[in-house]
């Protein structure tokens, strides 16, 4: 059987891996110049590829056809393919068919990252043999090729869902539907939360799914189904609880009551007190005991630029929080803070409506540093609060003027609400020069 691979990335070569593995004639095809390190992999394995353009001939040839999630339904190889109904899969969907292990998958339009790492966190510290997959940046179908799994606790991005026909989870958590990625979509949220909401398109009434109570899309798409998992609505601010404690959770699990004190959580914000519970449901959901994940949450400490403190120079705390890449995201990090801010922004636009962040910024905010190519939507939304922006396209330029304008026990907030990809590699890039400029200046004054 023959198949060919469209895009030769984390995904791509992870799904050849596999399919080589399983005896497959395998073939990649990407549009663009393919990393070395894939390419070494490709080799090695004996699988033949293309980059730098796609031989349609070549492609049309497979039985099958896998897509590495960043290419988008209306890119050209796709539309090229349609007249010759050929299934086109994704890598996520393709690996799931060799997967004898648990699924549990999580998606939403922020804290995906945090909220698989605690899960997975729950499994090992339980001592369960669980794989830590998917978007965050570890191939499910090269993990299928390396060891087998009971567990395999994946994030999943709308990228990787919106093309999904058979995958099916065990446990299915959505955090949240908020823009992001809309430039995708046509500018749909519509579109948007549909490819969200794929997770469920095959679950059944064994399997079980978790979602944020309130959220509109997610109650009318619940009544289109005939068939439903079993249903567990959190609060998307966790609920005050039902004794007079304000700092227990409580859970009622498959008839297992379980209470859990708050502060054994580090993390920083009520937005982790949600990624928190949601965590915790799906590992009470899975099995895991209530004395293992009271055991566990104390030793988790996050996610690197994730609301992330790297440093406090002229006694100013500084933080990193590079993956806010969208608003709702960057509204979560400034709830966070009870001190005047030294607010970061800026980046490539992905179509957010920063008005939304008007009220908060009103409230936390002290002065806004710029930081991007094209900070015009900033500039226009932000300048009726009569807050001084500056601008700039250096981070260590960024941090020079947010130190400036800070006191002492006042807060410097790197969480751009826009892409990266201006002027830095990944949002990882964008972090980790933020860091590097902290540890910079602190040494600076350090030597005066």
């Amino acid at each position: 059987m023959q198949l060919a691979i469209l895009g030769g990335g984390e995904s791509g070569t992870g799904a050849a891996l596999l399919a080589k593995q399983q005896g497959y004639d395998v073939f990649v095809s990407d549009s663009s110049r393919i990393a070395t390190a894939y390419k070494q992999l490709l080799i090695a394995h004996g699988i033949p590829y293309e980059e730098n353009g796609h031989t349609l001939a070549k492609i049309i040839e497979a039985d099958e056809i896998v897509k590495s999630p960043g290419i988008p339904n209306k890119a050209a190889i796709i539309q090229q393919l349609q007249p010759y109904t050929l299934p086109i899969l994704d890598e996520i969907e393709f690996a799931a068919r060799y997967a004898k292990g648990s699924i549990i998958a999580v998606t939403g339009s922020n804290g995906k990252s945090t909220t698989t790492q605690l899960i997975h966190h729950f499994f090992t510290k339980a001592g369960c043999r669980a794989a830590l997959v998917g978007n965050i940046g570890h191939s499910f179908a090269k993990c299928l090729t390396e060891a087998s799994y009971d567990y395999y606790v994946l994030e999943l991005s709308s990228f990787q869902l919106e093309n999904i026909q058979y995958f099916k989870p065990a446990i299915a958590c959505v955090l949240n539907i908020t823009a992001d990625h809309l430039d995708r979509y046509d500018y749909a949220m519509a579109a948007y939360a549909k490819a969200k909401l794929n997770i469920l398109r095959n679950m059944t009434a064994t399997d079980h799914f978790i979602y944020p109570k309130e959220d509109p899309s997610i109650q009318a798409y619940l009544t289109t189904r005939t068939i439903l998992p079993q249903c567990y609505p959190i609060a998307s601010i966790p609920c005050p609880p039902l004794s007079n404690s304000p700092d227990v959770w409580h859970f009622n699990i498959q008839n297992q009551v379980v209470s859990i004190k708050r502060n054994l959580l580090s993390l920083l914000g009520p937005h982790n007190q949600y990624n928190a519970t949601i965590a915790i449901t799906a590992a009470l959901l899975a099995g895991i005991r209530p004395e293992t994940i009271i055991k566990a949450l104390p030793t988790f400490h996050g996610l690197p630029h994730r609301l992330e403190w790297c440093g406090a120079p002229q006694g100013i705390d500084c933080y990193n929080d590079s993956k806010s890449t969208n608003v709702a995201s960057t509204a979560a990090a400034l709830r966070s803070f009870k001190r005047p801010i030294i607010w970061i922004a800026g980046g490539k636009d992905k179509g957010n409506d920063y008005t939304a962040l008007l009220p908060l910024v009103q409230e936390k905010v002290k002065a806004i540093i710029c930081l991007g190519k094209d900070n015009r939507s900033l500039i226009e939304t932000f300048g009726c609060l009569a807050l001084p922006i500056r601008e700039t396209t250096q981070i260590i330029e960024a941090l020079r003027f947010a130190l400036g304008l800070a006191l002492p026990g006042e807060a410097v907030l790197l969480s751009p609400a826009c892409a990266s990809f201006d002027l830095f590699k990944n949002f990882e890039d964008r972090g980790n020069q933020f860091k590097t400029s902290v540890n910079i200046i602190e040494a600076l004054n350090l030597n005066r």
